[in-house]
């Protein structure tokens, strides 16, 4: 070998030393390696490595093109392992059973859920939540609230039993709903709740105060418009699908005036017994009427609107899907407070016994129908539960919801959506949270399968981030022992 061909030997080789990737240290970074992410804008992305710093994500990229120093960074190891966004809620209650609160946040952030939407309750009681949560944003999920239910007269939620525990304020004016709405705004809610009860001029103060402020309404639409009126007016967002069917009948004018009569009628009972009455008088008969064509010209409006839905289809199909005649479901109970678990297993054991009704199954059916022609519709969707409302155990229940929206229609991916990016939208959040990229919030979960083979995959949680904060399936173990070993909830004073 003459001394130019060593040269250029020597030469090359040292060329190829230099181009190779110098292994990569994230100092005070945690590095999640080789996983397959899931956006729910991007898609799955095989391969790809994660970094987390100062509780927000750094940087991703392909492995190969982030080689790891193994020994000077805290890696994760993400081989055959799937990353979401964290999970939403987009309607929970903390005040419908003040007992269970307490244990509320470690429920939700065992389960993946690492923000929440309240929608009703005592604000004082729910504020309490979202500040400790603003304190300590490591260990709680964040919390997006609307105060009490802004009802008419006589309201819902009006604390006159268990099943009505006071969530709403009974307003007998439109004066009344503005000094309601201007004292809110001391709390600083992030959104308006209206509800059943109101009048078409209560609720259109509500609107426009909101707009005023800043801030969306969304609710039931009240029994006293229809829901065309109630979106032309304003209404941000609706939940259950509530009175969507009064809306879409052939008969839906003549069952206007109506409910109008029935509510100009009712005063002297109270404003659970008078929901509960027009809505057996009139929705069976909806139902029965329904017309597609006033139903697309609905679903049009709403679409036009960008009226979202929040369908807690779970919930609304509760008597069909028996969801709390399962195993699983019923061993979530043990996770509550005692007195709550063993009052739930009682109930849900009885209504097992308990055959729905024809009238029920045909109603159950309209809903995942519904929610299908919402979805094709092009209108926007928020997973919610109503937890804890029908022995919907807070972070298990929005497992099930999401099982039941793919049932009616959505895909896994689809679905995810409707958990993630798009409460954060919602929130105008979506530069901060709701997907995997660079400079957003590290609020995400490691699962062990992926959920657009099976949906149900978002329950093989292997690690929990909130934050920055890692939760490893250790931590969140030990953390479901405690929950499921304590008789009864911690005090709020002690937290």
């Amino acid at each position: 070998m003459t001394k130019y061909v060593k040269f250029f030997y020597v030469l090359s080789i040292a060329l190829l030393i230099a181009c190779q990737p110098k292994e990569m240290v994230f100092k005070d970074a945690i590095c999640i390696q080789n996983i397959n992410t899931i956006d729910p804008t991007d898609g799955l992305k095989e391969h790809q490595t994660v970094i987390i710093k100062n509780g927000k994500i750094l940087k991703i990229d392909d492995t190969a093109a982030i080689p790891l120093s193994q020994e000077n960074n805290t890696i994760i190891d993400g081989t055959d392992k799937f990353l979401i966004p964290g999970l939403w809620d987009a309607h929970v209650h903390f005040a419908y059973i003040e007992e269970l609160a307490p244990s509320m946040f470690d429920l939700f952030l065992t389960h993946g859920i690492t923000s929440v939407r309240d929608t009703g309750g005592k604000v004082d009681f729910v504020k309490f939540w979202k500040d400790q949560a603003l304190s300590n944003p490591t260990k709680a999920p964040r919390v997006r609230m609307a105060g009490p239910l802004l009802d008419g007269t006589p309201n819902v939620y009006d604390g006159s039993d268990a099943q009505h525990p006071e969530l709403s304020v009974g307003l007998n004016s439109v004066h009344a709903v503005e000094q309601q709405i201007e004292l809110l705004a001391t709390k600083n809610v992030d959104l308006l709740k209206a509800y059943e009860m109101l009048s078409q001029e209560q609720f259109l103060a509500i609107i426009s105060m909101a707009k005023a402020k800043g801030l969306k309404v969304t609710g039931h639409v009240p029994l006293s418009m229809d829901v065309i009126t109630a979106s032309n007016s304003g209404l941000n967002s609706m939940e259950h699908l509530r009175n969507l069917e009064l809306s879409c009948a052939s008969n839906s004018k003549e069952l206007w005036s109506e409910r109008k009569e029935m509510l100009a009628n009712g005063t002297d009972i109270s404003g659970g017994s008078l929901r509960s009455a027009i809505h057996a008088a009139q929705r069976e008969i909806a139902i029965t009427n329904y017309d597609e064509t006033k139903a697309q010209e609905v679903l049009a409006v709403l679409k036009k609107n960008d009226t979202w839905q929040i369908p807690t289809l779970a919930l609304n199909t509760f008597f069909t899907a028996r969801y709390f005649g399962r195993k699983d479901h019923q061993e979530s109970y043990k996770l509550v407070p005692d007195s709550i678990g063993q009052y739930w297993k009682q109930r849900s054991e009885a209504l097992t016994k308990i055959e729905a009704s024809d009238f029920r199954k045909t109603y159950d059916a309209w809903n995942y129908k519904m929610v299908g022609k919402i979805h094709e519709a092009g209108i926007d969707i928020m997973a919610g539960t109503d937890t804890p409302i029908a022995f919907l155990t807070p972070g298990f229940s929005l497992h099930e919801e999401l099982t039941v929206l793919v049932k009616a229609g959505l895909s896994p991916l689809e679905a995810l959506k409707t958990a993630t990016l798009n409460p954060a939208k919602y929130f105008n959040l979506e530069k901060e949270l709701g997907s995997i990229k660079e400079a957003m919030y590290a609020d995400l979960i490691i699962l062990d399968a992926n959920p657009l083979d099976d949906i149900k995959n978002t329950r093989k949680i292997n690690t929990v981030i909130k934050q920055g904060e890692v939760y490893t399936r250790k931590k969140l173990d030990d953390m479901l022992y405690e929950l499921e070993h304590k008789e009864t909830a911690p005090s709020m004073m002690n937290l």
